[in-house]
Parts: structure tokens; C-alpha cells; sequence
């Protein structure tokens, strides 16, 4: 069924292959799918009689299975109380890493990143403007990296191309415009330009000619832009789709629920049948006060559906929608099984496929994308004069060892907190750990920005 529809999809030669697939893992993901369809499911026959097949319909029903995994895996990787630590054994680059993190608000734009990048791949946009730092967000999907040979893991170069029309470039400013045209709108960053080209109209022979009006220098010797792949399994410069393997089984559902909603329709509006001859006059009303009056021979039914159907629909979909969330790694804990308050340990086994999915997308977003950020961040520092609330951040350390800090995958009980505590004084005791280190490992589970500073007023009020 999922290639049935997407086969109605418009595609457009022009696009690279992998641009209609990413467009249609998108429509999967925000439930526009279905928008393709040109009938509603209620709709049985056309206006000259003829059958609707159920595969010409949109789903009345949409469980939105896709969008449910992407956002319960990313809330395990980048929500309040999960977001990791910028860390360097650098006192100078660890306070500037944490007021980085706070004034680029990194937290949503990682958080929009994994949801955008669901799909397969996601960039994130470094950019440096009167001083401060910004990231944005931008969709793949018109996107194409040039890596360099003797360094596979380095960008030379990232374009943009895709169509856009006359009407939509006139008002942003664009002058000697067709507004019933299509054109081409290319722009490519490398490691010194930001380069914007004139339209190209679409079908013309005419070639890509800078606009030096829009070009902007940025300078800082290295692509600002991070390119990030979801999941290990995809094709080329894209990872593999969070929700993938889910899609066929989701639209089974959509459609199994649908049926299930419209025989219940019918089941509250029953179908009369009257056998002949049944002694009636043309006319009827059909209720509770109104009798029917047939013939010796005549005969009256009320033709219902049985609750039975509806029961065996929903069991049906019930393990569809395990064998769903089994398939992509999925939470399939139910609130209504929880009988008692479970400790952090017993979430983590309950939940152990979500956390393997969380687990991976560590990795890219986190190893890969956050840490590119900060590398990215220190280097600007050598060339810019960057400041923060006001505060001149001055040339930091680009050679800095930086790493992650991640917190718990879900909040420890008291009891678990005890035994923490315990160990971290034993350590801390035999001098096998310092009193900083067993400072940052608390660090999240109780809040600690300043892990120094939090240092420091314990030694002034144990010296007091």
C-alpha cells in the first residue's frame, strides 16, 4: 500500500532520486501523506455511481505511529532533563562551552534537528553575525556535500539547488523576473564564501553567474555546516530513516481503524430489509414508537453488524502496533500496566528497545553533530571576537579536548541516589577520583551548571 501512494506523488525528474524520497519520508512524518488521495473515506461511490476502491481513499483514522517514535526518541536524547554537557578538562573552554550552549539555546535547535532529521539526514548552519554565535536548521533535502578525498570526514563544499518560482524571487528582492516562470536557485557555502547566484529560468541553457550582492565572506577557513546522517543503514550522504521499517504496517493500521470506525457507523444506523409482500402504504418512519405492519407472509430485519467484528479489528491492530514499534525500536510500555512506581533501572529494561534507538542517535547528534559545533565554536573564537551577555569570550583554546557528558536515561529513586552517593564518597576517599570529577558526575541529575563554582562554595563553607 505504501508504494501504491506514493507512486500518485508528483516527482519531478530534475530532483536527484534521493530528494523524492526524503520528501515522501517527510509527508510520512507530518501526516500529509495521505493528501494525495483524492477521496474521502466516507465517500463510497463517485457522482456517476461508480465504486471508490479503498486504496483511492484517505484514512479517516491516522494513529501517526511515525511521528509518535521519532518524538519519543528524541525526547530521550535531547528533552530538559537528558541534553548532555559540553565538557574540557580547560576550565577557560568549559565556562565558555556552557554559556555557548545556553545563549545559542542549543538544547531546541538539536531537538529540531533530530525531529528534522528523522528522515535520513539533517545540516546544522554555523554562523558568526556582530559577534555572536547562530545555528539554524536546514531541510537535506535540496542539499549536496562535496567531502575531500584525503579527508573523507571534511567538507569542501555544500550546495543548494532547487526550483522556486518567478513570484516567490520578486518578493525577495529580485529584479528582470517572470513571475509565471520556474527558476533554478543555487547557493553553495566552502570554506571561505557563503556564495549566492543569479536565478537560472528553468529549461534555459543560461549558466550560474555569481551575485556579488548577496555573497557574504564569512571567513572562518572550514564549511559551516555540519552534515549529520540519522541512523547507521542508510545510502550514501543519508542515514537510514528512524521510522522506516514501520510505514507499511502504520497505513495498515490507518486504514484497519477506518474500517473498524465505519462499521460502527453502520451499526448505529442499521439497514431496514423488508421481505414482500409487507402490507405497507410507501411510507415509513423508522424508531422505537413506530411499528411495522407486515403481511401473514411478510417479513421485516434490521441488518446490524456485530460488536464482535469491532473487537477482532481492534485486536488486530493491537499487534499490528507491537509489531510496529518492535520494528523500529519503539516504546511499548503501556501506562495502564504500571501498577506501582517503577525505579529508574526497571524503565530502562521495560524501554530497552527505545533506549538502543536513543543510544544510536547519540552518536550521530551527539558525537557527530554537537561536538562538530564546539570544534566549530572554539575555532571561530581564533578569528572573531566573540562575546556572550556582553562578556568578551577572547581566544580560546581550538586544540582543546572536548567531550559529552550524558546524564541517566531516566531519574534514580532515593534509593538508587543513596547508592551513588556511597560509591562517589568511596572513590573520593581512596583517592581514586577528585571531588571535581565526582562533582560533575552529580552535575546533572541535581542541576549543577557551574561544576567549579559549585567546587569552590564547598571548599569556603567547609574552611568557614
Amino acid at each position: 500500500m505504501f508504494r501504491t501512494i506514493a507512486d500518485l506523488i508528483p516527482y519531478d525528474p530534475d530532483y536527484p532520486e534521493r530528494a523524492r524520497t526524503l520528501s515522501i519520508y517527510r509527508q510520512v512524518l507530518d501526516g500529509t501523506f495521505y493528501d494525495v488521495l483524492p477521496y474521502e473515506f466516507h465517500e463510497e461511490r463517485t457522482a456517476s455511481g461508480d465504486y471508490i476502491p479503498l486504496k483511492s481513499r484517505r484514512p479517516s483514522v491516522r494513529y501517526g505511529l511515525a511521528r509518535l517514535v521519532v518524538e519519543d526518541s528524541v525526547a530521550l536524547l535531547f528533552s530538559e532533563g537528558h541534553f548532555p554537557s559540553l565538557v574540557s578538562s580547560n576550565d577557560t573552554v568549559n565556562a565558555a562551552l556552557t554559556a555557548f550552549a545556553r545563549d545559542t539555546n542549543l538544547n531546541s535547535v538539536m531537538v529540531e534537528a533530530a525531529l528534522l532529521g528523522s528522515v535520513g539526514s539533517v545540516c546544522l548552519h554555523f554562523r558568526v553575525l556582530k559577534g555572536r554565535i547562530f545555528i539554524d536548521v536546514l531541510d537535506s533535502t535540496y542539499l549536496t556535500p562535496t567531502w575531500d578525498r584525503s579527508e573523507p570526514d571534511t567538507l569542501l563544499a555544500v550546495s543548494e539547488l532547487y526550483k522556486v518560482s518567478g513570484r516567490s524571487l520578486i518578493e525577495q528582492g529580485y529584479a528582470s523576473i517572470d513571475p509565471e516562470q520556474q527558476y533554478w536557485f543555487r547557493r553553495e557555502w566552502n570554506t571561505e564564501f557563503e556564495q549566492w547566484f543569479s536565478p537560472v529560468a528553468v529549461g534555459s541553457k543560461g549558466e550560474y553567474v555569481e551575485d556579488t550582492t548577496r555573497t557574504v565572506r564569512h571567513g572562518l577557513g572550514f564549511v559551516p555546516i555540519v552534515w549529520v546522517r540519522n541512523l547507521p543503514g542508510g545510502r550514501g550522504i543519508d542515514g537510514a530513516c528512524t521510522f522506516r521499517s514501520a510505514i507499511e504496517t502504520s497505513i495498515e493500521i490507518d486504514y484497519q481503524l477506518s474500517q473498524a470506525g465505519r462499521g460502527l457507523k453502520y451499526s448505529s444506523d442499521p439497514t431496514l430489509l423488508i421481505k414482500e409482500p409487507a402490507g405497507l402504504d410507501g411510507t415509513m418512519v423508522r424508531g422505537a414508537a413506530n411499528a411495522l405492519v407486515v403481511s401473514e407472509k411478510g417479513d421485516a430485519k434490521l441488518l446490524e453488524i456485530g460488536g464482535t467484528a469491532s473487537q477482532a479489528v481492534i485486536d488486530y491492530v493491537r499487534v499490528l502496533r507491537e509489531m510496529a514499534l518492535e520494528s523500529v525500536h519503539g516504546n511499548r510500555a503501556e501506562a495502564n500496566r504500571l501498577t506501582a512506581p517503577a525505579s529508574g533501572r526497571a524503565l530502562q529494561l521495560m524501554n530497552q528497545g527505545l533506549l538502543w534507538l536513543a543510544d544510536n542517535l547519540r552518536v550521530s547528534y551527539g558525537q557527530v553533530a554537537l561536538l562538530a559545533l564546539a570544534r566549530m565554536f572554539l575555532k571561530a573564537s581564533t578569528i572573531y571576537r566573540l562575546h556572550i551577555g556582553g562578556d568578551d569570550l577572547g581566544q580560546l583554546d581550538s586544540r582543546a579536548v572536548v567531550s559529552l557528558r550524558w546524564p541517566d536515561w531516566y531519574p534514580t529513586d532515593a534509593l538508587d541516589g543513596q547508592r551513588t552517593a556511597e560509591t562517589l564518597i568511596a572513590l573520593v576517599s581512596a583517592k581514586q577520583m577528585s571531588r571535581q570529577t565526582a562533582m560533575r558526575i552529580l552535575a546533572a541529575e541535581y542541576d549543577i551548571e557551574d561544576v567549579d563554582g559549585e567546587c569552590k562554595k564547598i571548599e569556603a563553607e567547609s574552611t568557614a
